[in-house]
């Protein structure tokens, strides 16, 4: 059943939400827009097609702690950080990012399943919003995505002054089933509308052929990677606003009175020092750093997971990189030429 509530309602709707559970949703800071706690001061854009950095944050967050240790004479005393335990919301996830959590599931509730990422996952209700206006540096279509109907607990759609919205799950139904009936004929227009809008965007009909396990070695020893890694200055901007980048280090610091706190934070394949150990790091070249990445997310990661690819066309790459060197110059240098 399709529910309504018109963009003015949206406050109280959201104060009722964030009085039994936890709301993030895009928020507007210093004039960047991205997830954060909505609270009533919020100032809330869910028109902003993408925030600068995606939504895994709210269940691979940048900074975790993870266990706390204590010495008191030759005694360690080990305090593992807590699991989440409280119902939260996420609420505007495009498409993209919704995909994205398909994608990191994959990795962290693998076996040995993550126990903070589960208890996220758990503990977590997310609300997805179509795009209404997808701009030219969006290419999720090449992954099968649809940002006309996004997945997720709930789905949402905006027409002018009202939200639209379908329940997915039972997670969704008990979110939404206060709000009263809508009607299906604007959100099939709409969907309509934001489909014919996917098929004109330049970067709509990548060729992926060849991108799998079975070209690997093709891929890993094609010699245009020295060129395509040239310009990179391996400052990790694209892994950081990836929505589908895992990679993560543990580390340390001194938390006074004989503590020491363990956490983990986001690192970069494409930093110098990752992975790095005494005896050195295994890619001591910003090449071959370059190559893992897109590797990982063309050829490994999809050799490993029935064809899925580990990225979700969501664009930031294209727009964040300061020396426009992203996924989408290594697709169209490496891929299949339409005369090939």
């Amino acid at each position: 059943m399709m529910k309504k509530i018109s963009f003015q309602d949206l406050p109280r709707l959201f104060r009722e939400i964030s009085e039994t559970q936890t709301l993030i949703a895009p928020i507007e800071k210093c004039g960047q827009v991205n997830f954060g706690v909505w609270t009533p001061d919020s100032t809330l854009r869910l028109d902003a097609l993408k925030t600068v950095k995606s939504a895994k944050g709210a269940f691979f967050p940048q900074v975790e702690d993870i266990v706390h240790f204590r010495m008191k004479d030759k005694t360690i005393d080990i305090h593992p950080a807590e699991v989440l335990t409280e119902d939260f919301v996420i609420f505007g996830v495009r498409a993209c990012d919704a995909r994205s959590f398909e994608l990191l599931d994959r990795v962290f509730l693998a076996d040995p399943v993550d126990p903070f990422y589960a208890a996220r996952r758990k503990h977590g209700t997310v609300v997805t919003l179509a795009c209404n206006q997808p701009e030219e540096t969006c290419f999720c279509t090449n992954f099968g995505i649809d940002a006309a109907d996004p997945c997720g607990d709930v789905t949402a759609w905006m027409d002018r002054d009202t939200l639209y919205l379908r329940a997915n799950t039972e997670k969704g139904e008990a979110l939404i089933s206060r709000l009263e009936n809508g009607e299906e004929a604007p959100v099939e227009d709409l969907k309509k509308s934001i489909g014919e809008i996917l098929k004109k965007l330049p970067l709509n009909d990548l060729n992926l052929t060849g991108f799998d396990g079975d070209h690997l070695m093709e891929k890993f020893n094609d010699p245009k990677w020295e060129e395509l890694a040239r310009g990179c200055l391996g400052c990790g901007t694209c892994t950081f606003v990836c929505p589908t980048c895992q990679c993560y280090d543990v580390r340390d610091f001194d938390a006074g009175e004989n503590g020491i706190q363990r956490y983990r934070c986001w690192d970069s394949c494409m930093f110098s020092d990752f992975t790095l150990m005494a005896h050195g790091t295994n890619r001591p070249t910003q090449t071959e750093r370059f190559r893992q990445r897109f590797m990982h997310k063309l050829v490994y990661f999809p050799a490993k997971n029935e064809g899925l690819y580990s990225c979700v066309g969501c664009g930031r790459c294209l727009e964040k990189c300061p020396q426009s060197i992203h996924i989408v110059n290594v697709i169209k240098s490496l891929g299949v030429k339409e005369d090939d």
